[in-house]
């Protein structure tokens, strides 16, 4: 059993040269791919059935264990929903997946339960450094920054980034200088801080103080990060992923989040957040790696992501998760740790929140998604 709850089959010998993977979902056939064929000859189809949108999100993977307060977990699962249901708004109101993403994110940059934003955790030096990166899959336009001390919504300078400047990644003091020229909230650093990720610095200190490994497995392992993909009804996929980096950081240390390809990836037909211990999805490209296989080799999305997620960083000495979406609106969330915050939102409207591994998400075996225009209204 995969984690997250999902059966896992090897597939069957494809002759010489190849090699098993792992499957966790059926191989569906993919339009849109007929119609890249088609358009590469000159000839394109003369309308497509409009697209039920989708949102996936991620509030990071870890250990996280059911021994949480009431209190903790009731607030994440809500602030889970609030982030599904902001941004599944967007898409209902014809908005952009781009528009979809960058609320959802919000929302969570705004909880001081997630490490990202609000709930960002401490450099070494007692100072918070976010990071965040948005991708348009349509365009492949990308935006990103790295290392601000006083934007309140890394997400949304990002998406600036991508849309006001010719560039796709700033940092520092730079950064912070197009988000007032833009009008994008700063804040004093002081809001960043919470009690919580202060005393784990401060943990953490006295490890590297007595030169003892850090017990705290969310430091040890480097986890902690916001994310979303969606789709939206005009077939456009767009991802993005938001994060306070890791607890007793050093020397200006940036992690997978802000690097395309890396934890943030989306093109035509595919869209990666990852979640986990950023050197490994750095070293693997991880979030481009799945999309390659799915876009590029066929691979479904389930299998793609599983492989790259569940076999390949592990192997290398990392771990972590990741949430996927393809063309058709299937979605894949694989995670090889004790837990991860994860939701989506499908054609039905109804927020589908899960946190521990053990816990059905309701991914592992989703129908194919029908066309909007055959959902029954309300």
């Amino acid at each position: 059993m995969a984690a997250g709850g999902a059966n896992v089959r090897p597939l069957a010998d494809k002759g010489p040269g190849y090699t098993p993977g792992m499957c966790t979902g059926v191989v569906h056939v993919r339009p849109y791919r007929l119609f890249l064929a088609l358009a590469a000859f000159g000839v394109a189809p003369m309308s497509h059935a409009a697209v039920s949108p989708v949102l996936v999100i991620h509030g990071g993977a870890g250990v996280i264990k059911r021994d949480m307060t009431p209190a903790k977990e009731q607030a994440v699962r809500a602030a889970l929903t609030r982030a599904l249901q902001d941004g599944y708004a967007r898409l209902k109101a014809g908005g952009s997946a781009l528009d979809a993403v960058a609320a959802a994110i919000t929302v969570l940059e705004d909880d001081p339960h997630f490490n990202a934003g609000k709930g960002a955790v401490f450099t070494h030096d007692g100072s918070n450094e976010l990071d965040a990166a948005i991708m348009d899959g349509s365009t492949l336009r990308a935006g990103a920054v790295a290392g601000v001390q006083r934007v309140k919504n890394p997400i949304l300078l990002a998406r600036a980034v991508m849309e006001k400047t010719p560039y796709v990644m700033l940092s520092g003091a730079g950064a912070e200088a197009l988000a007032k020229e833009q009008g994008i909230t700063l804040v004093d650093p002081s809001y960043f801080r919470t009690e919580e990720r202060w005393q784990q610095l401060q943990r953490a200190l006295k490890e590297d103080a007595a030169r003892q490994p850090h017990a705290d497995v969310e430091t040890a392992k480097h986890f902690g990060t916001v994310g979303a993909v969606a789709l939206d009804a005009q077939g456009r996929l767009a991802a993005g992923t938001s994060t306070g980096g890791m607890t007793d950081k050093r020397w200006g240390r940036i992690g997978d989040s802000p690097i395309i390809g890396a934890g943030t990836y989306a093109d035509s037909g595919c869209a990666v957040s990852g979640t986990g211990w950023g050197e490994f999805y750095i070293r693997s490209v991880a979030a481009h790696q799945i999309c390659m296989k799915v876009t590029q080799m066929r691979v479904p999305l389930k299998r793609a992501a599983a492989e790259v997620i569940n076999q390949e960083i592990p192997s290398m000495g990392g771990n972590g998760g990741a949430i996927a979406l393809d063309a058709e609106g299937h979605i894949s969330i694989p995670f090889n740790t004790d837990g991860m915050y994860r939701g989506w939102i499908g054609a039905d409207g109804v927020p589908h929140v899960a946190i521990y591994g053990d816990e059905d998400d309701g991914t592992a075996e989703l129908p194919t998604p029908p066309p909007a225009d055959s959902v029954a209204q309300p």
